[in-house]
Order: C-alpha cells, then structure tokens, then sequence
C-alpha cells in the first residue's frame, strides 16, 4: 500500500516550517511514494519480474526574488534538514530573477472533484501471468506469429504538494497496463507490432484475448511491404501517432517556447491556424482520464480549456514563471496539458479513406523531426497504401515531411475518437504531404 495522506502531509508541513525558519521567504515541497509491480513473459514463459518501492521529495526555497531547486529519495528526518540547508545556502548564491514566486494566491486551486483516479484492487502476480498468458495464446494462434512478448504493469502513487502560502494537497492515482507484442515471419523476412490497454481501473482493462488477436493481427498485415516512388499524396495518421500533430501543437504554443521566441506560433493568438470546423480542448476533469488533475505541478486549478476553437487559437499553456514574462496569468498548465484532445470529426473513417483515389495510410513514425521554431516536419514512416478506401499492399522505408503551418491547415478529422492515452486524436488526413521514396 501506499503511504497515507497524513504521513505525506507531515512531511510537507515540517519542510516548510524548518525552511522558514532557515530564512526561506517562500518554499514550496512536493512528498511521492510510488509502489510499480511489472510481469514480463516471452513466447508464455515468465521472463522478468520487478517490484519497485520509491520516496521522492522535491524541495524549492525562494530568498525574495533568488530560487534553488533539490530533490532527493531519501526521506528521514535528517536527511531531509540537510537537504533543506543545502537548497537554503544555494539560494542564497543564485542571482536575482524578476520572475521568480509562487503562484498568486487567488490562482490555486480550490475546488477538488473526485476524478476516481484510484483503484484499491491489487492484481496477484500469479493472476498477471494468468493474463498474459490468455494474451500470447490469443497471439499464437496465428501460424506466422514466431514469438510473442507480454508486459503487466501496475503502478500505484500517491503524492503531496504542499507551499508556503498556505496550500496543501494531494492524491492517489493507480494505473494498470497489459502490452502484447507479436514477431510475424514469411519466407525469410519478419515484421513485428503490438496492441495495448491502459487503465486507470483494472475491471475497465481491455480483454487480454483481444490485445493479443488485435497484436497478431496489426503484425500479419505488415508482412511483404514495397517500396514506393516519391510523390505529394494525402496522408491518414492511424490513432496510434495522429496524437503526435497534437504533441507538436502543446509544444509550440507553451508559454516558455513562445517566452523565448522558439515557436512558430508565437504571436498567433486570434489567428485560424486549422480548419473551422476543427475545436482542440484540455480537460482535467474526466472521470478515470488518465491525464486528470484538480491543480498543475504548481497548486494552481487546472480547468477545462479550449485552446482552438472553430480553428481558432485561443490560448496558450501558461504556467507562472513564464505567465509573468509574458504578462499573462498562469491558466493551470505547469507541467503541460491534462486530458488533450481533438474534437471528434463527423466522418466516418471508411468515408475519410475513399476521401481521395489514393492515399498513404500511416501507422508508424521513426524519430522525431520536428523543427518548433520553423513548423518543419520530416520522419521516417511504415503503413499501408490505400486506393479507393481499400488498403492494398504494406509500404517500408518512406521519409514523410511538410510544414506544421500547412499541415494544421490541411487537416480533416474521422469520427473514431476514444481516449486510450493522456493525449488523444481520431485518425485524421493531412492533404499534400511530400513522401520521400526509393
């Protein structure tokens, strides 16, 4: 089990109160105690079991407008007071910055949902095995399928955070996560892909017969891939990578990228940058979402925020330190976004595919070129060629490329949406991408 509010709590208070006394002007302390169970077979045998017990606390003095930052796993009392001496006596060296406080007390949160983050069920190691053991089955039933990998893992936290000005609290959370991957072989040549289920509550997980069947499956159809010539065609992001344009879009328009001048959004605020008819929302407050929170890495409350609307941007991720360099307030997003998300389109993704005579469907991505100051896109791709809606043969070896400029505008959304992840996106078309061939 995880250590109880109370204990975190005391921890928090009597950090702050010795770091007072040490002269701090403001302090602000975050307590961690993570428990993580992980059951690894390979081809149904047990490969790794792992039990990981961790502390953590993360301690930030301010001596008026000075600021030092320590961290440390070792939580005893006297540990903990040199930690405390340590980050006082650094902070006390650092140069003044203008920008330096705690977030203004009338920003932090106040309000606190029940999101129903955690689940109290503790799932046996033998009962894992069990599960996995359903899933490589399912997987093998495939005569192609040479060896098949699985992965459990369940994770349990809770957490304080705790500041000077009065603010404390905290919360558990639980996750539990069934992984399959399947190796395919065909004459002398083999492909490999997987499925996977994350869940806050173990009785919403996905069947692990279907994770295994869905890992089987996504790998069979990769088998025989061609090489194709280069050409400017559409471009449909399967669900698994379509939430990396959105990625890109929460790094672009974070209040330190556009402080520092590194984004290609700086100053687009009011501007259409996607489609009308397309809305893009954070929102914290989901029951069991996986990204859900009542208040950001700093205390400050986090609530729903449309940050496109009908393809217009309307906000940036603020947080305080650069909120105050760019004279705006701080709107919850310390440490990023919550529950991201597209809207979901209205078509339906068998329409979207016979959009176009041909397209390239997308299922994977390799490396990450994405150049924030200029929008440039450019990465390695494997996925499916599609002609009149109908996927007709795997395709290997491509570079796709564009600009996020170009692309944000180009893009048109399947109704398919689901939130398996903190970040979630439908399968959507770009128009116009350069592929880069043989």
């Amino acid at each position: 089990m995880v250590k109880d509010q109370e204990y975190l709590n005391n921890i928090a208070s009597q950090t702050i109160e010795y770091s007072k006394k040490l002269g701090a002007t403001d302090v602000n302390v975050e307590v961690v105690h993570s428990i993580s169970e992980t059951v690894n077979l390979r081809n149904k045998q047990l490969d790794e079991s792992n039990r990981s017990d961790s502390f953590a606390i993360g301690i930030t003095t301010y001596i008026d407008k000075k600021k030092s930052t320590i961290s440390s796993s070792n939580l005893s009392k006297d540990n903990i007071k040199i930690l405390t001496e340590r980050c006082i006596e650094t902070a006390k060296i650092t140069p003044d910055d203008e920008f330096n406080s705690l977030p203004d007390k009338e920003l932090m949160a106040k309000n606190f949902e029940s999101l129903d983050l955690y689940d109290e069920f503790h799932v046996p190691n033998n009962k894992k095995i069990d599960i996995l053991k359903e899933a490589e089955e399912a997987a093998s039933k495939e005569t192609k399928i040479i060896n098949t990998e699985t992965d459990f893992t369940e994770n349990k936290s809770n957490f304080v955070l705790a500041n000077s000005n009065g603010f404390i609290n905290g919360y558990k959370t639980s996750n539990f996560n069934i992984s399959c991957v399947a190796v395919a072989k065909k004459d002398s040549q083999m492909e490999r892909d997987y499925d996977f289920t994350t869940k806050r509550h173990f009785s919403d997980l996905i069947n692990p017969k279907n994770i295994g069947e869905c890992a089987a499956a996504n790998t069979i159809k990769k088998l025989d891939p061609k090489k194709i010539k280069s050409e400017k065609i559409g471009i449909v992001f399967d669900k698994k990578i379509s939430k990396g344009i959105l990625n890109v879009l929460s790094s672009a328009i974070s209040a330190g990228a556009i402080s520092r001048g590194t984004s290609f959004l700086k100053n687009k605020i009011g501007e259409e940058i996607f489609p009308k008819s397309l809305n893009v929302i954070d929102d914290p407050k989901i029951k069991k979402g996986l990204g859900s929170k009542n208040f950001d890495s700093e205390g400050v409350e986090t609530n729903n925020l449309k940050l496109i609307e009908n393809g217009v941007l309307k906000s940036y991720l603020v947080d305080t330190y650069y909120g105050k360099k760019l004279n705006l307030k701080s709107n919850g997003r310390c440490g990023g976004t919550s529950n991201l998300y597209f809207e979901n389109g209205s078509m339906p993704l068998e329409t979207l595919l016979k959009s176009s005579k041909k397209n390239l469907y997308i299922t994977e991505t390799i490396g990450h070129g994405t150049n924030l100051v200029t929008g440039d896109y450019s990465v390695g791709a494997n996925g499916f060629m599609v002609e009149n809606g109908e996927f007709i043969y795997p395709v290997s070896e491509i570079t796709i490329a564009g600009n996020f400029k170009d692309i944000f505008k180009n893009i048109t959304l399947a109704n398919d949406l689901e939130f398996k992840y903190s970040t979630n996106a439908p399968t959507l078309l770009v128009e116009g991408m350069i592929v880069a061939g043989r």
